[in-house]
Formats: C-alpha cells, structure tokens, sequence
C-alpha cells in the first residue's frame, strides 16, 4: 500500500522531523533519451516525487555504443534546477550557454546551474569509449537561487576514501567526515559506495534528512531489502543508521536532503511554481530569448519544446500532494 504523509504520526512537537523508518522499493521506467539513449526514470514517480531537493533521477547503461554514437542530447533549455552528471562508464561532452566545452568521464562530476536559464548539449564524442553508463540527476532549486544567473561547475577531484568494505566516492554535500567542493543550494548528500563483497557496512546518517539508495550495478541489500541495478529504494526520514551489503564490485549511491518544502510544477525541462510561469518560459525558448542564449560550438538545431498540455499545470508537494 503506498504511503503518505497522512499515514505518519501527527504527534510530534514542532521542529521535530518526519519519523519514516520505512522503504519502498521503486522500479525504473525506461524513457528515450535523444535518438540513441534509452534511461531509467526512478523520480519523479507517483509514490515519491523528492528525495530531499533531488527532483529527478535517470540511471543510464551499461550500454554497448561502440558501434553506435552513444549519447546525442541537442541543445535544450533548463530552469529552476540544478544538473548533476555522474558517469561510471564512458565519456559525454557538455557545452552550454555560457560558452562551456567540457568533457567528462569517470570519477568527475558535472554540476551546471540552471538560474533563471540556461541550454545546454550532451554528447558521446565521436571517437568515445565502447561502454556508456552514469546518472542524470536534477536538484530543485528553492528561492531565490532558481531566480539568479547560471553556473557550470566541472570537479575533476573528489573525496574519496575507504570505510570499511566500501570504497566510498563524495559526490555533493557533506558526509563521514568529508566535503564535496559542488556548490548546493540546500542541505543535500550524494555518494557513491563501491562494495568489497565483505561484511554487513553500518552507514551514520542524518535523521532530519530523508534518503534514497540507487542501485547502479551489483545487487545489494539495505534496510533487509534485497533490490537489483536500475531500482531505487526509497528509506525516508527519521534514520540514525543504514546497514548496506552485496557482492563484490557492487555500486550504490545514496542521495538525501532535508525534505524540500515548496512546491513545484515539473515540466519537460523546466522547473517552477506555476503554470504561468512554466508557460513564460516555453514560449522564451521557442521564441530564441536570450534569456537561454547559445550553446557553444553545437550547430545542431535546438530541441523544440512540445504543446503545453490542455490542462493547467498544477504544483505538487513532494508527496505528490496538489497546489493551486
């Protein structure tokens, strides 16, 4: 049965945080991606549409693209968020409006900006490795960061350090002791944990956060859930501690925040808090406004958006919960 916000306790004193000790595992759904990527999408999802301020999850790969171009994402618009590009396997170029061409691989980190907009591309370079596979994340942004200028951050160097049998990797926030240079605009965590096949690892945790755990290849167990790569298992709040094993090689990253209390309209790639606002910034994009710019050094034309539905858009909590 799915659980809502309805169904916690309606007891505790003020400033205490949601207590959830419970998981639900949530399956991917595969979505095309440009002309040659097909993702999982494991958020937004009817049962859960947050994990903290992390609005959007896509686990790609591993893919076989040596005989074909792997990644061709042509330049398209953002608002209201920020994108956080993790790859385990290949290489992707990024360019965007601001005149960034970056590429980036393995153990690096892409955090791009979106402010008020920004374009952007993604592409495997022509010459590029023969296996493609990563994550595609998006951050809500809250106010008044999501009304501010743009920003693209490439981190080449990460914390990494070893805890037990796990091979751990930092990718924003704070955790164990370390800190990611990726600059956030809320309390937020993201790591990578690589499992040496060994013992049972107890993790610490935040009990005012609230926590995903993706499987990107291997199976695992948490919370005495067993799931398989492409599901994401969603823990809630209230947790002190996280009891993690699986076989040897097996990857996981943990995503969380505190819960993200504005609410949002989430459409195609645009992130708001209205309809008229989601609409503002359709007809900029397909009007040219400078307000997205051009991306550098793609030529390809840029990526129309679709017809607004006939329905107004509506904002949603982070449980689902409708706005206005």
């Amino acid at each position: 049965m799915e659980r809502t916000e309805s169904m916690l306790a309606q007891t505790r004193p003020p400033g205490v945080a949601d207590v959830d000790p419970g998981s639900v595992l949530l399956p991917g759904h595969d979505v095309p991606l440009g002309r040659y990527t097909t993702v999982r999408r494991l958020l937004p999802q009817r049962p859960r549409r947050m994990v903290g301020a992390w609005c959007f999850v896509d686990h790609f790969g591993p893919d076989d693209v040596e005989q074909r171009p792997g990644m061709e994402v042509p330049p398209h618009p953002h608002t209201g968020l920020q994108t956080v590009t993790w790859l385990l396997e290949g290489e992707i170029l990024h360019r965007d409006s601001l005149g960034n061409v970056q590429p980036i691989r393995p153990g690096q980190l892409n955090v791009m900006t979106s402010g008020n907009g920004i374009a952007h591309s993604e592409r495997s370079p022509a010459v590029h490795p023969p296996v493609m596979h990563g994550v595609q994340l998006w951050v809500a942004l809250p106010d008044p960061a999501r009304a501010g200028a743009a920003d693209f951050a490439h981190h080449a160097d990460l914390p990494r350090w070893r805890d037990g049998d796990l091979d751990c990797t930092l990718l924003v926030g704070e955790f164990g002791g370390h800190r990611s240079p990726a600059v956030v605009h809320t309390p937020l965590v993201g790591v990578q944990f690589e499992l040496g096949g060994g013992a049972p690892t107890t993790l610490s945790l935040r009990p005012d956060f609230e926590y995903a755990l993706l499987a990107m290849s291997g199976s695992a167990e948490a919370a005495g859930v067993g799931f398989e790569p492409g599901a994401l298992l969603y823990l809630g709040s209230g947790r002190r501690e996280l009891t993690v094993r699986g076989g040897a090689g097996a990857r996981l990253l943990l995503l969380g925040g505190t819960p993200f209390e504005e609410p949002l309209v989430m459409w195609w790639n645009f992130v708001g808090r209205s309809h008229e606002e989601i609409a503002a910034a359709r007809e900029d994009w397909m009007a040219g406004d400078r307000r997205f710019g051009v991306v550098a050094d793609d030529s390809a034309p840029p990526l129309p958006a679709p017809a607004l539905p006939t329905t107004r858009l509506k904002a949603r909590d982070r449980t689902g919960g409708l706005h206005g």
